[in-house]
């Protein structure tokens, strides 16, 4: 008899392996976070704060954003690469990340993608002034971008110091305002974790575990979109050799879908706490916001991120930010910080569908508001909107 997971139970476990259930309080441990998520996604934009620190702070709220720096920069307890973008991992995940490092060669050179690139620069003499000078970033080279400047237009060196960093024949060694400097992995990673050998096998299978570890249940295609890094013939040959059983997961739309779990799915879920009863602000970068269909699927809210959308089109706003409630998504912010200024200003402010907005509702998003302003140094939080939500819109 199949085992058949209700929605309440899937969006518990799920918001639980995601460190989403418990208060987020008690001190920060970045390192055991990013761990825990097994990759914390890296973003430029900064309208409160930027994606990464967000998403940190959101499952601890004394964490600060220096303390991202310091694992990168100095501790060497986490490394930056490619998942679905770019992201910081967890240094122990090194060994078991050379296959994404062929994966993204492999792709890089199929598709061309920087053929035009690599015929105007030397890899090798990128390397050596890296070599011989430390750490560089872009702006340490003069190529220019030929033709019209567009969105996506990078300069010769920035695509072969791209291409050499996707290669993993270089590293990020710091960030310094958010500007990537690279150096040689031999500078970057502990010795002992860059001679580390794991077979290319071992190194699908240990992705497949963890993903399905952190996911708790899963389509194949969850498993291949979790880390990006293992394609859809190799998840579908390693869930074929795995021990996980088929269940049915009830959707917000009370349909219900086939997908996979360990076979101890049912006392994990027994051991699963009920999550707090905090609201929370979650970036849109979150991961549990960042897989548009499993968000879809759990809780009933469609989002899409409105950055790249002309404004007067845009159904939302530019960077609208999704506020959870317990186990349920209850509403979006959006809103604006000036650091210069220390001030917050909410400019927008939705309820979702069938939730009703109560004063203690209100009270309990004042107070992530605060803990939000002190987070990013703006104290005063101005409303340049109405503290009583509007609807909807109609998508």
């Amino acid at each position: 008899m199949v085992t058949r997971i209700s929605n309440r139970d899937a969006r518990r476990l799920w918001l639980f392996n995601q460190g989403l259930a418990e208060s987020p309080t008690g001190p920060a441990n970045p390192r055991t976070t990013i761990t825990q998520l097994g990759f914390v996604q890296l973003d430029s934009i900064q309208v409160l704060s930027r994606a990464h620190h967000h998403i940190l702070w959101s499952r601890n709220q004394n964490y600060r954003e220096p303390m991202l720096d310091k694992l990168l920069g100095q501790d060497r307890a986490v490394f930056e690469h490619f998942t679905h973008d770019a992201s910081v991992l967890p240094i122990e995940t090194y060994p078991y990340w050379r296959a994404q490092f062929e994966r993204r060669k492999a792709r890089m050179d199929a598709k061309g993608w920087f053929k035009t690139a690599l015929t105007k620069v030397d890899l090798g003499e990128i390397k050596d002034r890296i070599a011989n000078e430390g750490a560089l970033s872009t702006e340490a080279f003069d190529t220019k971008i030929d033709g019209p400047k567009e969105m996506w237009s990078r300069p010769p060196h920035k695509q072969a110091l791209d291409y050499m960093w996707y290669a993993g024949e270089l590293a990020t060694c710091h960030r310094r305002n958010f500007k990537k400097f690279y150096n040689l992995p031999e500078r970057v990673i502990p010795d002992d974790i860059r001679a580390a050998h794991v077979p290319h096998a071992e190194q699908i299978d240990w992705l497949c575990q963890q993903a399905v570890a952190r996911l708790g249940f899963a389509t194949t295609g969850d498993i291949k979109r979790f880390w990006e890094a293992v394609d859809t013939a190799e998840v579908k040959n390693w869930v074929t050799a795995s021990n996980l059983i088929e269940v049915e997961v009830e959707t917000a739309k009370r349909q219900w879908l086939p997908m996979l779990a360990p076979p101890d799915i049912a006392q994990r879920i027994d051991a699963t706490p009920a999550p707090t009863s905090r609201l929370r602000i979650l970036n849109p970068f979150d991961p549990v916001i960042r897989d548009r269909d499993r968000l879809s699927r759990l809780f009933g809210m469609d989002y899409r991120i409105e950055i790249f959308v002309p404004a007067a089109q845009r159904i939302w706003g530019y960077y609208v930010y999704p506020l959870l409630e317990g186990d349920r998504f209850v509403g979006r912010l959006e809103a604006k910080a000036d650091r210069k200024k220390g001030t917050l200003t909410v400019t927008r402010l939705w309820a979702e569908k069938g939730v009703k907005w109560t004063d203690a509702r209100a009270e309990k998003l004042d107070a992530e508001l605060d803990r939000m302003g002190r987070f990013i140094g703006t104290r005063d939080i101005h409303w340049s909107c109405t503290k009583q939500p509007e609807p909807a819109p109609i998508s």
